[in-house]
């Protein structure tokens, strides 16, 4: 029990002691009024006053208050206070470490204005004293004049407001990336960055790739990775002003998403004309090609590198002309401008254009401009439409030529009535040829033709009615006299398809119809 009540004293002494110690230097500090600090706010020649008792702030002068608030750093008083020295004392950090062994330093800087300042601190038991002082302040200074100081304030008030609200980020560093001022933006761009629990202190942390803000080109990009994974996109601009660097960093996530939608668009694109068999080249209104797919290469045998090159409409068709892959036209200068010269054309007016190549294919080329300048050329293969087509005419031609050489008048109609093949033995017998204007040319005009050259009946009205009967239907004969006398055997025969043959056949000699003859079969019930 002695020994516990002997410490307990001994603990309840030690407090005493160290209230009465802190105390005296509190007292120390008193002036004689025993209400202010000694030394502290007593007179106007100290300047901007503060005391710390480390990092914390135990007191301040009105004018050192005013400054502190308008250091936009959501921190410290003592971070807050070294974001301000910083730019004006570089070395005020480090002596100011080292100030409870020297326990005095005194520094001399300048402000923005190129007026004198001294900073004094002082380590006064075991509290830290930071006076910054005017050298011009005793009633030289141009701001003495009330009206004048008071216009500065409110400018100094508006500037300070447009940074604040400003949408971008803007800073000053020193040659070695170190910042030494921020607005708002970067503060709290900075602040929203730390981890949770962190709080945001001096210097501020780099924002950006120091060696991109150190070049200085214009146009620089950078981004800002959020935690949550979100990315932020800057257009960077760097203002060298002696030593430092101001830099200022403007939003531009639209126009990224834009670009980034934009090559998006095109990859699909690219891969959809990848699979087309057209040939695809699309020119910006310089004429410089953009996009191609693979079936260009193919087709015009250009290298893959030449056309990664962006090269112009007319470079291009310069070296297929090398290649063989173009006609060759008597002018080609003149017909290669052609190409240049769709964009001075209507906008829906194109080029289009067959090559026959001297390689045997065929080529379908169409140039179409469009509404910003640009123009798309389009390639495509027809060689085997191209003989196909030839082979229907030559087919055509020899079932022609087959048709012509029989004797009998043939007739062709189509499932409609509409006249599609003759031969040369029926526009001798009928003395006209309808094969010129097969489009007009039917069964009604056909028939009403041949009853002007034949004797009256009613065969021809009999033959309208087969020629458009839908179903099944069986081949007919019947005789008709012609004009002159002349006994015509005509006969009607289905074909595939609908179409009706209809043919005509002068008889050698001329009997008298017979009963039977006049009971004909004409179509099956």
């Amino acid at each position: 029990m002695d020994m516990s009540l002997t410490l307990g004293l001994g603990l309840g002494l030690t407090s005493i002691l160290s209230a009465f110690g802190a105390g005296l230097v509190l007292s120390g500090l008193k002036g004689r009024d025993g209400n202010q600090p000694k030394g502290l706010f007593h007179d106007r020649s100290d300047g901007t006053i503060f005391l710390f008792d480390g990092d914390v702030l135990i007191d301040a002068s009105p004018s050192a208050r005013a400054l502190l608030s308008g250091v936009n750093i959501p921190s410290s008083a003592w971070s807050k206070l070294m974001a301000y020295i910083e730019p004006l004392f570089p070395e005020a950090a480090r002596h100011l470490a080292d100030l409870q062994n020297t326990g005095l330093v005194v520094l001399e800087g300048e402000d923005s204005d190129s007026m004198p300042i001294h900073l004094r601190a002082e380590w006064v038991g075991g509290l830290t004293r930071i006076a910054l002082i005017d050298a011009e302040s005793l009633g030289k200074h141009p701001l003495s004049d009330p009206l004048v100081h008071r216009a500065m304030s409110e400018e100094l008030s508006v500037l300070r407001g447009m940074l604040t609200d400003a949408p971008m980020l803007a800073w000053r560093e020193r040659e070695d990336g170190e910042v030494i001022w921020a607005n708002t933006g970067y503060v709290l761009t900075s602040a929203s960055l730390l981890e949770p629990g962190r709080d945001l202190t001096w210097p501020l942390p780099r924002l950006f790739d120091r060696i991109a803000t150190a070049q200085g080109a214009a146009g620089q990009r950078q981004r800002i990775l959020r935690p949550d994974g979100a990315e932020r996109w800057f257009d960077l601009t760097v203002v060298h002003e002696g030593s430092t660097r101001k830099i200022f960093a403007l939003p531009c996530d639209g126009a990224v998403n834009a670009e980034a939608s934009l090559r998006d668009l095109m990859q699909t694109l690219t891969r959809t004309f990848a699979h087309l068999p057209t040939g695809l080249a699309v020119f910006d209104r310089n004429r410089k090609l953009q996009l191609f797919n693979p079936a260009l290469v193919d087709l015009t045998g250009l290298p893959p590198d030449f056309l990664s090159s962006r090269p112009t409409v007319l470079a291009m068709l310069d070296l297929m002309r090398d290649r063989n892959m173009v006609p060759e036209p008597k002018d080609y200068r003149r017909w290669r401008d052609q190409f240049v010269a769709i964009e001075a054309q209507d906008g829906n007016a194109e080029y289009q254009e067959m090559w026959n190549l001297a390689g045997g294919q065929t080529y379908k080329v169409v140039g179409r401009p469009q509404a910003n300048g640009s123009m798309a050329l389009m390639f495509e293969d027809i060689s085997g439409e191209m003989m196909r087509t030839r082979r229907f005419y030559a087919n055509l031609e020899l079932s022609q030529s087959v048709i012509d050489s029989i004797d009998e008048a043939m007739a062709v109609f189509s499932e409609t009535g509409q006249v599609v093949m003759l031969n040369e033995a029926y526009a001798r017998l009928w003395g006209h040829d309808p094969s010129e204007k097969l489009s007009e040319s039917g069964i009604r005009q056909a028939a009403t033709h041949w009853a002007q050259h034949t004797a009256p009946g009613t065969l021809w009205s009999e033959a309208e009615d087969f020629v458009a009967t839908v179903g099944d239907r069986i081949c007919w004969q019947m005789d008709a006299r012609l004009n002159d006398g002349r006994m015509l055997n005509c006969r009607f025969q289905p074909l595939s398809g609908g179409a009706t043959l209809i043919g005509f056949r002068v008889a050698r000699t001329d009997p008298a119809p017979s009963p039977s003859e006049l009971a004909r079969p004409r179509r099956r019930a």
